[in-house]
């Protein structure tokens, strides 16, 4: 079983087709497993198989055997729930649906290639995924409920926990860098004319005849698209960006868009078919592009500032809250921090290949050369120019009390949850009702309970 707590063992069932040839036949439907009042047949198995086969993962009878396990686990715990009266949080469970529907929609192409793909009506469908995803939640809560029954842990106990473990086997913190910038961006006005324009022309063209599919594969700077002549297939407008996906659906079938603006750069739309919330369009993607003036021009900035900031002249904090224009770090004095997690300290692979490249050879307080990098924005980020002061280095070591208690006190948290799981899931297997087919007496189970389970 997944040892990361809370991560429960929710094996969301999809009715996809199952490899019934493995089987003779009838024995698809078998029950192989009661736990309780709930039932695992074989079915359920091979939908999971057939799962990770999409994922490519192993699908040999080792999976089966580990698959059966989770499954098992997780009737333990969805029958507890339903005792203990929990109760499903239906937004969760609605959105997930949600999800899952415009997922499978974009993969299959529509309602009716689902339902031919599954063999099932989509509301027969709806019905299926939705218990599944509220099991799948009911789940989840009673394992959070039976890892939240830890006491709290005081730092005698973290201590203990320590020391109960032996040096080699501590997790390792990795190096960790403090940072701060300075940005300068390239004149976007002037280069989100210019792509503005060029995409005009080639709107022009597409009016006076020329076939947008040819021009797509000639100009649009969406790699994924534009060898298929600018289509994107039929997909749910949630995967879009709402500017773009508003635009497409205003669009009658043939009709080509004005320019639309999304994060990724400038568009133009031509629709092809529209299904309820789906659509199949193609469009042209322009990006604004910068000169090498630009990039010199801003370098020449950036290292007339570092000068300064080493001469003492003007501090980088004072300097970051002038000159910069990265509007999250200047007023911070240029400080850096990770947009999801909020931190201030950055392990290499939360920074971007170029800023890492730009300081990796740096002691603390020393300053980069000027760098060209990315910003956070749209998928792939802006273009920006920076240059980059190491405030602070931590350098990798194992975990210690003193210094990373934090941490140290997360796992040891962890750890007694995981305790409190594994003894639930003993206890229950010894006090519930369950039979498991010798079809799978084999299998070398985590949990040795399971092999007094197997019928007679």
């Amino acid at each position: 079983m997944n040892r990361t707590i809370l991560s429960a063992v929710l094996l969301l069932a999809l009715p996809i087709a199952a490899s019934a040839q493995k089987y003779p036949d009838g024995i698809i439907d078998k029950s192989i497993a009661v736990v309780g009042n709930e039932m695992i047949r074989i079915s359920n198995i091979e939908e999971e198989v057939q799962m990770r086969r999409t994922q490519g993962m192993s699908s040999d009878a080792n999976a089966r055997c580990e698959i059966l396990e989770n499954m098992l686990v997780q009737k333990l715990f969805l029958m507890q729930a339903r005792i203990d009266s929990l109760e499903v949080n239906k937004d969760q469970v609605e959105s997930a649906l949600s999800g899952r529907l415009d997922e499978v929609k974009t993969a299959l192409g529509g309602d009716e290639q689902i339902e031919a793909y599954f063999g099932k009506s989509l509301y027969k469908l709806r019905k299926e995924w939705r218990q599944a995803f509220e099991d799948q939640t009911l789940t989840q809560q009673m394992q959070q409920k039976v890892a939240g029954t830890i006491d709290d842990l005081t730092p005698y106990d973290v201590q203990k926990y320590v020391e109960g473990i032996a040096t080699e086997d501590l997790s390792v913190v990795p190096i960790k860098y403090q940072l701060r910038q300075i940005c300068l961006y390239p004149d976007r006005e002037a280069a989100a004319l210019a792509a503005k324009e060029r995409l005009l022309s080639i709107r022009e063209r597409i009016i006076n005849g020329e076939k947008f599919s040819t021009l797509a594969r000639i100009y649009s700077q969406d790699p994924g698209s534009s060898r298929k002549g600018g289509e994107l297939g039929m997909a749910s407008k949630s995967i879009f960006w709402p500017a773009f996906s508003d635009a497409a659906m205003s669009l009658k079938p043939g009709v080509v868009s004005q320019i639309v603006e999304t994060p990724d750069g400038f568009h133009i739309i031509e629709v092809l078919e529209k299904k309820g919330d789906m659509f199949n369009a193609r469009h042209i993607l322009i990006t604004p592009e910068y000169t090498s003036e630009d990039r010199d021009k801003a370098f020449k900035t950036l290292d007339s500032l570092k000068t300064e900031i080493n001469n003492g002249a003007v501090s980088f904090d004072l300097a970051a809250r002038f000159y910069s224009e990265d509007a999250p770090t200047k007023t911070n004095g240029g400080q850096m921090a990770d947009p999801n997690t909020g931190s201030s300290y950055f392990e290499i692979d939360q920074l971007r290949p170029q800023d890492y490249a730009a300081i990796r050879n740096l002691a603390e307080g020393e300053i980069s050369e000027p760098v060209e990098s990315l910003d956070n924005e749209g998928r792939g980020g802006n273009i920006f120019y920076k240059i980059i002061k190491v405030d602070k280095i931590l350098p990798a070591h194992p975990a210690a009390f003193s210094t990373d208690y934090d941490l140290l006190l997360n796992e040891a948290k962890n750890a007694k949850a995981i305790e409190a799981i594994d003894k639930f899931i003993a206890e229950k297997i010894e006090s519930t009702h369950i039979t498991i087919d010798k079809l799978f007496k084999d299998c070398e189970f985590e949990k040795e309970g399971w092999a007094k389970k197997f019928k007679e």
